[in-house]
């Protein structure tokens, strides 16, 4: 019997006391060091979820679109016509804060590999960025190191990279945030599942060669990040994008063979993952033979093996006397191949290294049966939060139509204006998005930072089983949203805004939203305060997804993002339940985005006149407080603003659209300015009840800025107001000038900025601030 474990070496496992408990009742001995490292990195929150699979429980699943649920590599819904979408949403969080290059690499590679282990070809890549502020050197080397890992990956393996967003916050300054999604279409007649089938079955491992990098990646992930851990190298793995590019080709073509059983990527947790998910979701058993491994290393142990998180590998089960059918595949597109083990009848994993049993553990033990925290829920908000509330309109210095003063400052309108559009966290993304080839595959039909959301022609490389020519008229949107700051203030309601606003900005190119992937970004759940936010917003994203009819089909946690201060207590980062949204194009040649299209277009405000200033970027940028509710999601309201919208781009009335989000509708309309490289002239009514600095950066949901051609100005009005009664405002026309005019109702100038001001402060910000 192998020797118990240190209380030390057992914590270096990330595992509790009462876990290697639990672990010593259930193989009836203490483990050996292999098998410790098994559980260490299978019972971790990224893999076992085991904080927070109770709050996903109440998350909707099915729905008229899903063919393929939570539970597989990646979700899988019907577009029609026989095609279908596969999609995903992954974060490499504390392996890019180490490594920024290689973790954020490695990020888009796993979450290719989730959708081509399905039969899927990717066709794209988006992602979700928060860092700390640029005036902090060493956020600025994690900014510049994660981008060039994104588009380094991206780039190389030939996927386009379309779409996203990048956010900057004190909060993230220890610990940023790297989530990756991908799209990919089924190219395969069957979806490909991971559950092993076939007692005798032979087990194939396919890719490129296990060295020891990205040891513990999965327990790396699933504890804060400190000053020791920051030199934790060996857990952030290395990519090979065009080995990648490779396995891409191979696995598709051994898939359409029909001699592939079932496929599992191997990412997080490696070949003790891979092994134990097939073995558990099939109900059999693996034997894997570690002499068989090819390896880039020499003198590895099974610990090393076991635990390595090198990429680009897979594992098949292949059908029985195929397996050098598959062997011959890979080897012609230059991977490694070998047969390394079988499906056995006991439901167990067996790994074999120098003729002995190295490892022995029951399949459910690592990836089913697993340790489940149900936590208590604070009765009440958190102080923060409830003092926060406490924050009125009335707090702030009065205003008037000239502007506000601020700190003895005094700010016109236009002075504010330009100041949110220095923002990075608004101003133009282009430093980041013109590192990225988003036109390879040539199906990207709007470019980044033109409009709301990304949009895909579906035109495959290939001919796929059962579809006709006439289905690739469609498109497919997508895009990954949340406003963290609302999430912190109030995680129910800053939840439920993300799914809005994601479900908004598919319809503002005139997507129709079908379902989600969600990245649930979030410190310690062992802490009272983390553990309410993550309960709230999982409340929150469960309620507007039925709300929506946007089913998850999966996605990731990722917890205990945080670090540690100067007295070493735990610094959380905002609460980040990324949305990942695909929509449905019905025709790519109907299409809008965000600006204006030709001078003389009559621009109206569509939505809720209902905005508020707290938790908006105005309050934070302008008069540095973070406090007050954040805006109240309607969803009735919602449906029909965004239905409105999607009609009236299909019919051809509108010519841009534009979700008023952060910086509220003087932002909107600034970028919508900025985008179609027109003027505009805006005429807004004042409001007893609302004051000029809510009138312009007031933010609400269910708001939307669109152009329309004065041909069409009564058929749009009857419709929308058909529908929405009087939230249909009228604003203004587009002009050929190169100004951007406010007035009010008595035409009294709010503010006149020129487009040239307005270009340099929002499309240079990010560069400004990267050559301190």
């Amino acid at each position: 019997m192998s020797a118990p474990f240190s209380p030390q070496e057992i914590a270096a496992e990330g595992l509790k006391p009462q876990e290697y408990e639990e672990i010593v009742h259930r193989l009836g001995r203490h483990p050996n060091k292999a098998e410790l490292g098994m559980f260490g990195v299978m019972w971790s929150e990224h893999c076992c979820y085991k904080n927070s699979r109770p709050l996903l429980g109440q998350f909707p699943t099915t729905g008229e679109h899903i063919l393929v649920g939570p539970g597989e590599n990646a979700g899988i819904v019907d577009l029609g016509d026989g095609l279908h979408l596969a999609f995903k949403i992954e974060s490499h969080n504390h392996p890019s804060a180490i490594e920024p290059f290689q973790g954020a690499a490695t990020g888009v590679g796993g979450i290719l590999r989730d959708i081509f282990t399905m039969g899927a070809r990717p066709i794209a890549i988006l992602n979700s960025l928060r860092f700390g502020t640029l005036d902090n050197a060493r956020t600025r080397r994690i900014f510049s190191g994660v981008v060039e890992g994104i588009s380094h990956y991206g780039n190389c393996v030939g996927v386009p990279t379309v779409g996203g967003e990048v956010y900057f916050d004190p909060a993230y300054t220890g610990n940023p945030l790297v989530n990756a999604m991908a799209l990919g279409i089924m190219e395969t007649s069957e979806i490909v599942k991971a559950g092993a089938v076939g007692v005798g079955n032979p087990v194939l491992y396919v890719g490129s060669t296990t060295g020891r990098d990205g040891m513990g990646g999965a327990s790396f992930a699933s504890s804060e990040l400190t000053d020791q851990s920051m030199d934790d190298r060996p857990a952030v793995q290395v990519g090979d994008p065009f080995l990648e590019k490779s396995l891409i080709e191979a696995c598709l073509e051994a898939f359409k063979t029909g001699a592939v059983a079932s496929a599992q990527d191997m990412g997080a947790a490696g070949i003790t993952c891979s092994t134990s998910e097939m073995a558990a979701k099939g109900g059999v058993g693996i034997e894997l033979d570690l002499d068989k491994i090819p390896v880039r290393e020499t003198g590895m142990v099974p610990y090393e093996y076991l635990l390595s998180e090198s990429q680009e590998r897979m594992l098949f089960v292949a059908h029985k006397g195929r397996e050098q059918e598959l062997i011959d595949i890979f080897h012609r597109w230059g991977l490694q191949a070998v047969m390394a083990g079988e499906v056995i009848e006991e439901p167990i994993v067996r790994i074999l290294f120098q003729g002995e049993v190295a490892a022995e553990i029951p399949a459910t033990a690592l990836a089913d049966n697993t340790p489940i925290y149900h936590r208590e829920l604070l009765a009440e908000a958190p102080d923060y939060a409830q003092k926060a509330w406490q924050w009125t309109r009335a707090d702030l210095p009065a205003c008037d139509g000239l502007g506000i003063t601020v700190g003895g400052e005094a700010l016109s309108w236009g002075a504010v204006l330009l100041r949110l559009l220095d923002s990075p966290s608004l101003a133009s993304k282009r430093w980041v998005y013109r590192q990225y080839d988003h036109q390879v595959q040539n199906n990207t039909v709007l470019l980044p930072g033109g409009a709301d959301a990304a949009v895909i022609r579906i035109r495959p490389q290939e001919p796929i089983p059962n579809v006709s020519a006439t289905a690739f008229t469609k498109g497919v949107a997508a895009t990954t949203d949340c406003n963290a700051r609302y999430v912190y203030l109030d995680p129910y309601e800053g939840a439920k805004a993300a799914v809005a606003e994601a479900a908004r900005n598919l319809s503002c190119v005139g997507a129709q939203p079908l379902a989600v992937t969600d990245n649930l970004n979030f410190g310690s759940p062992e802490h009272p305060v983390g553990y309410w936010q993550l309960a709230k917003a999982c409340e929150g994203i469960a309620e507007a997804c039925g709300e929506f009819g946007t089913p998850v089909t999966g996605g990731n946690v990722s917890l205990y993002n945080e670090t540690l201060d100067s007295e070493g207590k735990p610094q959380a980062i905002y609460p980040t339940p990324v949305i990942g949204m695909v929509g449905l194009v019905p025709d790519v040649t109907r299409l809008c985005g965000q600006g204006w299209q030709e001078a003389g277009d009559l621009i109206y405000l569509i939505g809720s006149p209902t905005v508020t200033l707290g938790g908006s970027e105005y309050l934070a940028l302008v008069h540095g407080t973070v406090a007050g509710l954040p805006p109240r999601v309607d969803f009735e309201a919602e449906r029909r603003v965004q239905e409105v919208c999607r009609e009236g781009i299909y019919q051809g009335w509108l010519r841009s659209a534009h979700d008023c989000a952060e910086g509220g509708l003087g932002v909107a309309v600034a970028e919508c300015c900025l985008a179609g490289e027109l003027g505009a002239e805006i005429s807004l009514e004042g409001s007893g009840d609302l004051r000029w600095d809510e009138v312009l950066f007031g933010e609400g949901g269910a708001r939307i800025v669109v152009s329309v051609s004065p041909e069409f100005q009564a058929l749009w009005e009857d419709y929308a107001r058909s529908l929405l009664g009087e939230g249909v405002w009228l604003l203004g026309t587009v002009r050929a000038t190169a100004n951007l005019r406010v007035f009010t109702s008595n035409q009294e100038t709010l503010l006149d900025v020129s487009m040239k001001e307005l270009g340099d402060r929002w499309h240079w910000a990010l560069e400004r601030r990267l050559t301190l």
